[in-house]
């Protein structure tokens, strides 16, 4: 399947990999990835080739309903982890809690909360992060360039204005699969 991903990542779709070459090697177990511009559905094979690629295992979640029969043995095949989403639960306490469950939890989050245009980002990736004590890497979905960008590990600090800041720059000037939602 690694061969496969390289050819259509590499040869079919000609993207490139820029920034943390040292990503699939890393010891960093657990960790809040953010992927963004988050514009389409096409983002999640780019992630799903990526991640064979460079070797890393990665989690999403989603709602419980999605694990249901016929997809939910191939989104647990692929890393998905269900989340129920029963209002009256402190979300970021329950995600968190699945970082202190595991061994090795990469989790995988569009900080837009949807493929459509936002203008402001959810921050519930930077709360989880804090809240399980794991460091954020961002990588682009940059479509105009074909390249996913990744950071180095980025440890949140008591400055949240300042760490959204830092964070949302690495973004900047990335045009998603759909230019209008970036």
């Amino acid at each position: 399947m690694r061969k496969l991903a390289q050819f259509l990542y590499f040869k079919v779709f000609g993207w490139k990999i820029v920034g943390n070459s040292n990503f699939s090697k890393d010891t960093v177990k657990k960790s809040v990835i953010i992927a963004a511009p988050h514009t389409s559905y096409h983002d999640f094979f780019v992630g799903i080739c990526l991640r064979k690629i460079v070797n890393v295992k990665t989690n999403f979640i989603g709602k419980k309903e999605l694990f249901k029969w016929p997809f939910g043995l191939y989104f647990k095949s692929v890393g998905g982890v269900a989340l129920d989403r029963t209002p009256g639960q402190n979300k970021v306490e329950a995600i968190a809690k699945l970082f202190h469950d595991k061994e090795e939890f990469r989790l995988t989050l569009a900080p837009e909360g949807t493929r459509g245009k936002v203008d402001e980002w959810k921050t519930g990736f930077y709360y989880i992060a804090k809240e399980a004590n794991v460091p954020i890497i961002m990588f682009t979905l940059d479509f105009q360039n074909k390249q996913n960008r990744i950071s180095e590990p980025f440890y949140p600090t008591d400055d949240t204005e300042a760490d959204l800041a830092f964070i949302k720059s690495f973004f900047k000037g990335v045009v998603g699969k759909v230019p209008e939602y970036s």
